[in-house]
């Protein structure tokens, strides 16, 4: 079943940069950057005031389950990934997987190492929800 991907306009404006930038040569694009422009492509975008508080958006601090094992991390954009610091990129797998999903929802999503149940267990701060429009 194809799941209803919801982002906000400014998400999609960010996230759209950063794809056109790999189609013009500043990034390298591989199929982290296709992936990401196919979930892109059948997104239901709304304002950045509409989206609801429990869908994971960008810099969205999230709780989830992966492999049964829990995991704390942020969704952030490829300059700000850190690992060690709990920031997770929009082009790694899971970053890809998860963005426009609710609380509760639970994913099944192919990775380098194999398809990974993702459990979304909490959206533990989302920018939107907060009245961070611009971060």
């Amino acid at each position: 079943m194809e799941r209803n991907l919801i982002i906000s306009e400014l998400d999609q404006a960010r996230l759209k940069r950063l794809l056109e930038e790999a189609i013009y040569g500043i990034a390298e694009p591989d199929d982290s950057f296709r992936v990401l422009q196919a979930e892109l492509a059948r997104a239901t975008v709304v304002a950045s005031r509409e989206l609801p508080d429990d869908v994971i958006s960008m810099r969205s601090r999230v709780l989830i389950v992966l492999d049964g094992k829990e995991k704390e991390f942020s969704l952030v954009y490829p300059a700000e990934a850190n690992r060690t610091a709990g920031k997770l990129s929009i082009l790694s797998p899971i970053g890809t997987a998860i963005i426009g999903y609710r609380a509760g929802d639970v994913i099944n999503w192919p990775t380098p190492s194999g398809l990974k149940r993702i459990e979304i267990r909490e959206v533990q701060y989302q920018p939107e929800s907060a009245g961070d429009y611009e971060l």
